[in-house]
């Protein structure tokens, strides 16, 4: 009776975690790079900003196949830079989970940028103006105001940066490859169990597992900005 119970085996359980890891690291490597060019996105004008901002969402609408292939041709060992990593330093990207963890950095990027810019954008600017004439300096000011005033944006940016993470297939398994226990991520784990037949229960299992953890996330992004708008307006 109890093996009928839904119990995730070890290789099941490999894949929920690597896909949490990957997907907690790449938001972590994300966010921070999201403020600066959120930022200068929301507050600069310069030349070749909307090229720069035709890069930056490229990845939104290319295949993800197309993202890997082109990380794959940049950091592959024998790629343009990766060749020289793995030669120089012995730095091996591709296949690796490092590998997944970039690909999920590059597809979830331009989600979270536009999250921080159109928070930053609905700053009043002369609150960092005033910030500045009071004496606080640009990164002062950046850090106590703009920061804190965006925070909902940022937040739900993340999140969202996040559940994208966490469902990246295509430039991971171009990338990263599909190597259990190594690069296996929740999406591809049932990718490869929708290839065995006999595997639908456990394939369910993995796309439940998916479905509850996308659903956590996205109910917790908007519970916190509602809680700050409502804190707003009190």
């Amino acid at each position: 009776m109890q093996n009928q119970l839904i119990i995730f085996n070890a290789a099941e359980l490999s894949a929920i975690g690597l896909s949490l890891k990957v997907a907690l690291y790449s938001t972590l490597v994300a966010v921070p790079l999201a403020l600066i060019v959120g930022y200068l996105m929301a507050r600069k004008n310069f030349s070749g900003k909307a090229i720069i901002e035709s890069i930056i969402h490229l990845p939104l609408v290319m295949p993800p196949v197309t993202t890997g292939y082109l990380l794959l041709l940049l950091l592959g060992t024998r790629g343009i830079a990766g060749e020289w990593l793995f030669s120089t330093f012995g730095i091996k990207l591709a296949f690796t989970l490092n590998a997944a963890i970039i690909a999920s950095v590059i597809v979830s990027f331009p989600l979270i940028v536009r999250s921080v810019r159109t928070a930053m954008e609905m700053i009043d600017p002369g609150l960092e103006d005033a910030s500045r004439i009071l004496g606080a300096g640009q990164l002062r000011t950046f850090f106590k105001v703009t920061i804190p005033l965006a925070l909902p944006g940022i937040i739900s940016g993340s999140i969202l940066g996040f559940a994208r993470s966490l469902g990246e297939f295509g430039a991971t398994i171009t990338f990263a490859g599909n190597i259990a226990g190594e690069t296996r991520t929740l999406p591809l784990a049932i990718y490869a169990y929708m290839q065995v037949p006999g595997q639908e229960t456990a394939t369910m299992r993995l796309v439940l597992v998916s479905v509850i953890i996308s659903f956590i996330a996205m109910t917790g992004s908007e519970w916190y900005i509602k809680k700050q708008i409502k804190g707003k307006r009190r």
